[in-house]
C-alpha cells in the first residue's frame, strides 16, 4: 500500500488528534532519520503507523492479545501499552505490513527495549517530541535529540519513568533495560 493510500486510510480510521499525532510522529522521525542515516521510508511508516492499535476499543486489543499470546502480564495490566504490541501485530495482518524494522519499532514505542534498533529508538522520541507535545522542557529535548539521540532517549525515558513512579503505575522492566543499555553504551 502507497503511503498515501496509508494516510488516507488513517485518516478515515483514526480520531482527528490521533491522526494529527500520528502526521507529527511521521514528520519528526523523517528528520531524525535523515539526521541519523536511517531510511526514511521506514522512519515515515513506522511513525504514521506507530499508533494503529489506538483506533482499536481496548476491550478488541486485549482479546487479541489473549488469542495471539502477545505481551506479558504487565502489559495487560497497564492497557496503555497494551496497543503497541498489538498495533503491530494488527499492521502485519490487516494491511500486509512484513518489514521486521518497522513493525518492531511500532511494537517497542511505548517501553523501549534493551538493544533496539536505531528506527526504533528514531520512532520512540519522535512520539515523545513531535510538534503536538506541549509539557516543559520538550523544546530543549527537541534540541538535543538533533545533536545526540542517545542523551535525548535517556532524558525522554527517565521522564517518563518519572511520571510513572508518581503516579503509583506499575513500570515495565523493558523500559528499566532500555535505560540502563542508554547508560551504558
Amino acid at each position: 500500500m502507497a503511503m498515501d493510500e496509508t494516510r488516507k486510510l488513517l485518516q478515515r480510521r483514526a480520531s482527528e488528534y490521533l491522526f494529527n499525532h500520528s502526521r507529527g510522529v511521521e514528520k519528526c522521525a523523517c528528520r531524525l532519520a535523515q539526521v541519523y542515516g536511517v531510511d526514511k521510508a521506514k522512519a515515515s511508516l513506522a511513525g504514521l503507523l506507530h499508533d494503529y492499535g489506538k483506533i482499536y476499543p481496548e476491550k478488541v486489543l486485549r482479546q487479541i492479545a489473549l488469542e495471539q499470546s502477545l505481551g506479558d502480564e504487565l502489559i495487560f495490566r497497564e492497557p496503555k501499552l497494551l496497543h503497541a504490541p498489538v498495533g503491530a501485530w494488527l499492521l502485519r495482518h490487516e494491511l500486509g505490513i512484513g518489514d521486521e524494522d518497522v513493525l518492531a519499532a511500532i511494537r517497542v514505542h511505548t517501553t523501549g527495549a534493551a538493544g533496539i534498533p536505531l528506527l526504533a529508538k528514531i520512532v520512540y522520541l519522535a512520539d515523545y517530541i513531535e510538534p503536538g507535545r506541549v509539557y516543559p522542557g520538550v523544546d530543549e529535548l527537541r534540541r538535543i535529540a538533533f545533536k545526540n539521540l542517545n542523551q535525548a532517549l535517556l532524558n525522554a525515558l527517565e521522564r517518563t519513568i518519572k511520571h510513572v513512579l508518581e503516579k503509583k503505575k506499575v513500570l515495565h522492566p523493558d523500559s528499566i533495560a532500555f535505560r540502563n543499555s542508554l547508560l551504558l553504551s
